[in-house]
């Protein structure tokens, strides 16, 4: 099997091995809807909450380089990859089952608890959700090229843009269905349960099923050697690859600014833009008496995300067959630009049909950057070597979030101002203007990437 060729994978091959992903962003979906109102309700303001945010990209910079170097050089009886798929898989779905109940956790140490414990607990646990989210990602990227032959790279990344869209959809619409088709409400706890389980499951399945190819002995001398050199020398190596590789690291860097101005704060800003609910934490009984407006402020935010993932989930394998035929440069700028369109109307015209209209077009962007800058990353990259450089490109994913969880974060909790009925509320339309503004330079820097057009 070592010194076989790749061969390309069928249409029910490439499902198969989405299916993992799809459990993957299931639970993230939830984590990305959700912990907003949960660390809210335990006293989190747009500052702290964009803090506890911090968990992904931090988590992101320090694991994913480090889990994607070490499944390089792992050699287990059940494979390299999979050891960390798992292993993120059951430590998350622990995270979110417990999650929504940190109040509860909190409550166990008595009335001499101290009011933050809850909040404390719930920080934590989204450390640790995210931590093991990075853990299972950067490995599974790197199964593509362990697996599949390069002309496919674009198109099973758009596989794996499917099954994010696919999974994001079901995790978000599947509470307000239960509403709206049945009269069921769905409890926080009881979805975050759910997220766990289909992550657990979910790539259960895609360990006991994908069979990975053995490397051959050059491809695990350099995975040797890789493990041996420094961190700070892989990331130098890194860049020398191709003057191509910067370019893309740079469009990644701004489109991650712009795509978490709108993942991390678009339920806050559905819920206090849209809905006009002001900010909870201003005392007396503003909760109880806003208490109908924020539940269906969340199942508004819910269902855009339903939206958005819906449209990624549909033009996400279209996406990558039209990269296949024109480029994937070509393709990446014309989603950049719908995206940033998108966040334009959102943040001009907060009304539910605009807002959910500009959802479902910036989920063409979605759909493009969880596949193309993958691809056009996948041509450079060394055989033995896939997660590590994985890892890397994370960084370029990972710390543009950072930015976004403090700078953007501080200045939405100091952008407040007074609604017409005297309660303050805070500009969560804001975050979107400077989300427009990163993806459009995303979109002009993808431009100057010289890539050689399909033949």
């Amino acid at each position: 099997m070592a010194n076989e060729e790749m061969k390309k994978f069928t249409t029910a091959q490439l499902l198969n091995f989405c299916l993992g992903f799809f459990g993957l962003q299931f639970a993230w979906q939830m984590r990305i809807i959700l912990s907003g109102p949960v660390t809210e309700a335990l006293g989190a303001s747009p500052l702290i909450f964009g803090l506890i945010w911090l968990a992904g990209p931090v988590t992101g910079i320090v694991v994913q380089p480090i889990i994607g170097a070490l499944s390089d050089a792992t050699q287990t009886p059940f494979g390299r990859r999979v050891p960390y798929l798992m292993g993120g898989a059951i430590l998350a779905a622990i995270g979110l089952f417990l999650l929504p109940r940190s109040g509860d956790i909190a409550a166990l140490f008595g009335e001499s608890a101290p009011v933050w414990l809850g909040l404390l607990i719930a920080a934590i646990m989204i450390w640790v959700i995210d931590a093991c989210v990075n853990a299972a990602q950067g490995p599974y990227r790197a199964l593509i090229p362990d697996n599949i032959p390069k002309e496919q790279h674009a198109l099973a990344n758009s596989y794996l843009s499917f099954a994010i869209g696919l999974g994001s959809v079901i995790a978000a619409g599947t509470a307000p269905f239960l509403k709206y088709a049945f009269g069921y409400d769905m409890s926080t706890n009881a979805q975050f349960t759910m997220a766990g389980l289909a992550f657990f499951l979910a790539m259960t399945w895609t360990c006991m099923t994908i069979k990975e190819r053995k490397i051959k002995a050059e491809a695990k001398e350099a995975a040797k050697e890789e493990e041996k050199t420094s961190f700070v020398q892989n990331v130098k190596d890194f860049f020398k690859i191709s003057p191509e590789v910067g370019k893309i690291c740079t469009m990644q860097f701004f489109s991650w600014i712009g795509l978490m101005s709108m993942m991390i704060f678009f339920t806050q800003y559905a819920v206090h833009t849209v809905f006009g609910v002001p900010d909870l934490n201003i005392g007396g009984n503003v909760k109880e008496i806003y208490a109908d407006q924020m539940v269906a402020g969340q199942y508004f935010s819910s269902i855009c995300f339903a939206v958005f993932n819906l449209v990624c989930f549909l033009v996400a394998i279209p996406i990558g067959k039209w990269a296949e035929r024109r480029g994937n440069k070509f393709v990446h700028i014309i989603a950049l630009s719908s995206m940033a369109l998108a966040y334009i109307l959102m943040a001009f015209l907060p009304n539910k049909i605009s807002v959910m209209s500009a959802m479902a077009l910036a989920g063409i962007g979605w759909a493009s950057t969880l596949a193309l800058p993958f691809a056009m990353l996948s041509k450079y990259i060394k055989s033995g070597t896939e997660g590590s450089v994985m890892g890397i490109f994370n960084i370029f994913i990972a710390a543009p979030q950072v930015l976004v969880c403090t700078l953007l974060a501080w200045y939405i909790d100091k952008a407040r101002f007074t609604m017409e009925n005297g309660l303050l509320n805070n500009h969560w339309e804001h975050a979107f203007l400077v989300g427009a503004l990163m993806l459009i330079l995303a979109a002009i820097t993808a431009g100057f990437v010289n890539e050689k057009k399909p033949s």
